[in-house]
């Protein structure tokens, strides 16, 4: 049974001394609350780990934190694992490349971010800090989870170190998309997304980001996908979507709390017969409070009826006061507020009450649960718990106002969602949410807190982390395995005593070697002479499986008494049959798909396209390399926009994309061909990414073979083209009885 480590810059706890006293408190975070409820939950099983560490940075100084420990403050839901770092080098770890070059860029603020050396060359050895630290305390079966932008190398450096570890990457920020990502300096683009790939499941909190990761790594590192599914360095990875969440339980206990009643009880005394409007947040220039502030100040000015009846409680919790921007930031939300109160404020009245300090956690609650609306308006962020923390304490009243731009606005929909940079659409929203009818209000937090209940803070690492598992028993499934003489002798044993026998074969790559150009891939006299004596041994079935279209396989091996498929499978020909088409489709998509193929092609020296019936398809084979990669990434991302909402599917093949109609495949047409032959042997091979459907579709019922060192769903690998013929004469002189070998280069 393994540990559980997980590693963050900043540790659940923070160490203060004051005088000659030591303080010890809970760091704020989503991450740190979000940890911590699930391991100080009782009802929770975490039985498949013997043991929680977690591995952070320690800001405190060493005898403080060893007098802390002495002290019993430390929390014994984990073990602490604690790193001291240089102060400088810290300094520019943190407040430099962290929270100056990448949470600005990747929140879209590309004005505010700092290019400098010394800041990247810091965050590099703080992430090898921590890469040395957790090879010292790593042992044989631990899951590591590593968390957040300020560590997005270190998988890389673990991997290095531990090539086995099984490491799972989250990133709480939004992952931006590639036009802004693309600001960095190469080396640094290249050694984030590096790292990022060390892990084996790296997740994000919407669909958005993993889109715009995914399409990063493409431009940047020029590596492969499928859905999510990524092939790099020979590893498969895979990236998906986990909206982190709340305890939500711990949130609804909150409300029958006595020192939480005894606080909202005495807010509601002071603001008796008036509304509230709550807002908590750091000090960052990612929560846009001064739009917010805008948009209150507009509200107080279209409706002057809800002078005196209205109150707006502002906290601000205190963050990263070092950096200039956020000095800044807090002296013009300040000037701000005192403009509004004292533009609006009666001696017996002001509009804005606000707090520059850390709320308990009864304060909190307390806050969220008396509040008639929450106005939470970031101009950017990966998620935001406060929205979520905020519907799961309402009792029966309240509304939430949010950012269309934040991770939780796909979640909570039934919010009022607003722009957060236009003003009257928030000061709009303010007045409709005053004014919502209690069951309207009611009616709409309930759908919101069915689903924080049902997708919590438990859910969301235990989906992760069952993920993980999932991803490291795939990787096992698909490491390559090659062709051995053992396999091949039960593999023609099998076939020998079928009575029905099926073999596909794909053409391009498999039986033919890769050409320039599709027409100089001629069947030569060798090959057509194997599949004229294979498709004439009694019994056998076989099947030549391509993308080609019908018209040059009818003419290369339409005499052979053998099945062609066509077009991935929309057309096929059973042997001494006419040719059938699957469906009945109109060819008016290829007009409007046609000329942006041809546009690419004068845009890629080297491209070309190919017509066929069902099929348009742009080759870059004969490009320069990263020319064509780049150009095909760009028309993948055209050809996938224009096809949205259309029965047509972008298939992205070897150095080939192709637009053909969905529910058309090799997989599916595998199937219906078994379903066809009723064979009791079924043998497939197949080099091309499209060849994968097949391999999945058949990998319970056939021996599925891979052509090529890439990662694959077949049970096997042959690594060179020139050993399939090989391979099939060895069944030709099995069927014929004759004494067999076979030399595996």
């Amino acid at each position: 049974m393994g540990r559980l480590i997980i590693i963050s810059n900043r540790l659940p706890i923070s160490v203060d001394r004051v005088g000659d006293d030591i303080v010890i408190r809970q760091s704020s975070g989503g991450l740190v609350s979000a940890i911590k409820s699930y391991f100080e939950r009782s009802d929770i099983d975490t039985s498949q780990y013997s043991e929680a560490i977690w591995l952070g940075t320690m800001d405190a100084a060493e005898e403080d934190w060893n007098a802390a420990n002495e002290m019993g403050g430390v929390p014994s839901d984990f073990k602490i694992e604690t790193i001291f770092t240089d102060k400088d080098v810290y300094d520019g770890f943190y407040n430099g490349f962290a929270n100056s070059t990448l949470w600005p860029l990747f929140h879209y603020f590309p004005s505010l971010v700092e290019y400098k050396k010394e800041y990247f060359e810091a965050y590099l050895k703080v992430n090898q800090q921590f890469a040395d630290k957790l090879v010292e305390i790593y042992q044989p079966g631990d899951t590591i989870w590593i968390h957040d932008y300020q560590l997005m190398s270190l998988s890389k450096l673990i991997r290095k170190r531990l090539p086995g570890a099984t490491i799972g990457f989250f990133l709480h920020i939004p992952f931006p998309s590639y036009e802004i990502f693309r600001l960095l300096p190469t080396v640094w683009k290249h050694s984030i997304l590096e790292g990022m790939l060390g892990a084996d499941l790296i997740g994000f909190h919407t669909y958005d980001y993993v889109q715009h990761f995914i399409q990063s790594i493409k431009m940047v590192l020029k590596v492969d996908s499928q859905f999510n599914t990524i092939n790099y360095n020979g590893r498969v990875i895979k990236t998906d979507l986990f909206p982190i969440g709340i305890d939500y339980q711990k949130f609804r206990e909150a409300i029958n709390d006595e020192k939480t009643i005894r606080v909202g009880t005495s807010l509601e005394e002071r603001f008796y017969n008036k509304k509230i409007i709550f807002s908590v947040d750091r000090l960052d220039y990612t929560k846009g409070v001064s739009f917010r502030l805008e948009g209150y100040e507009e509200f107080l000015e279209k409706h002057p009826e809800w002078m005196k009846k209205v109150v707006f409680i502002l906290n601000i919790i205190p963050s990263r006061d070092l950096i200039a921007a956020y000095i800044e930031r807090k002296k013009l939300i300040e000037e701000k507020i005192s403009t509004i109160n004292g533009r609006f404020s009666t001696l017996e009245w002001q509009p804005i009450i606000y707090r520059y300090n850390h709320l308990s956690f009864e304060e909190l609650c307390a806050l969220y649960q008396i509040a008639d609306v929450a106005l939470i308006t970031p101009l950017r962020d990966g998620m935001n718990l406060v929205a979520k923390e905020y519907v799961a304490s309402c009792i029966d009243k309240g509304v939430l106002i949010l950012s269309e731009l934040t991770g939780a606005a796909s979640e909570l929909n039934e919010a009022i969602l607003v722009n957060p940079t236009d003003c009257s659409e928030v000061a709009d929203a303010i007045q409709t949410a005053l004014t919502m009818p209690l069951m309207e209000q009611r009616s709409l937090l309930s759908h919101m807190q069915k689903r924080l209940k049902d997708y919590d803070v438990v859910k969301w690492i235990n989906d992760f982390l069952e993920q993980l598992v999932t991803v490291k028993k795939d990787q096992e499934k698909l490491v390559v395995k090659v062709l051995d003489g053992a396999t091949i002798k039960e593999m023609l044993q099998r076939y020998q005593s079928a009575s029905k026998r099926c073999i596909m074969l794909d053409y391009d790559g498999t039986l033919a070697p890769i050409t320039k150009l599709p027409s100089m891939a001629v069947p030569d006299d060798n090959l057509l002479g194997l599949m004229t004596q294979l498709s004439g041994i009694e019994n056998n079935e076989i099947v030549i499986i391509s993308g080609r279209d019908a018209d040059t396989l009818q003419e290369w091996l339409g005499h052979l008494p053998i099945t062609l498929v066509a077009e991935h499978g929309a057309l096929t020909r059973f042997k001494g049959e006419e040719w059938q088409q699957k469906g009945s489709y109109s060819a008016d998509w290829k007009d409007k798909v046609r000329p942006l193929l041809e546009l690419f092609v004068s845009r890629c020296a080297g491209s070309f396209t190919e017509e066929k019936k069902n099929t348009l398809a742009w080759h870059y084979r004969n490009t320069a390399p990263d020319l064509g990669f780049i150009r095909s990434r760009e028309l993948m991302n055209s050809l996938q926009q224009l096809t949205t909402n259309t029965p047509l599917q972008v298939v992205d093949g070897n150095k080939v994309l192709e637009v053909r109609m969905i529910g058309v495949d090799k997989g599916a047409t595998a199937i219906n061909l078994v379903d066809h032959f009723k064979p009791d042997f079924i043998m497939c091979i197949g080099d091309d990414t499209t060849d994968e459907d097949m391999f999945k579709a058949l990998n319970d019922k056939a021996y599925t073979i891979k052509i090529g060192k890439a990662n694959t769903a077949a049970q096997h690998t042959l690594l060179l083209q020139t050993e399939v013929l090989p391979l099939l004469k060895q069944f030709v002189a099995c069927a014929k009885k004759e004494e067999y070998g076979f030399s595996h280069s």
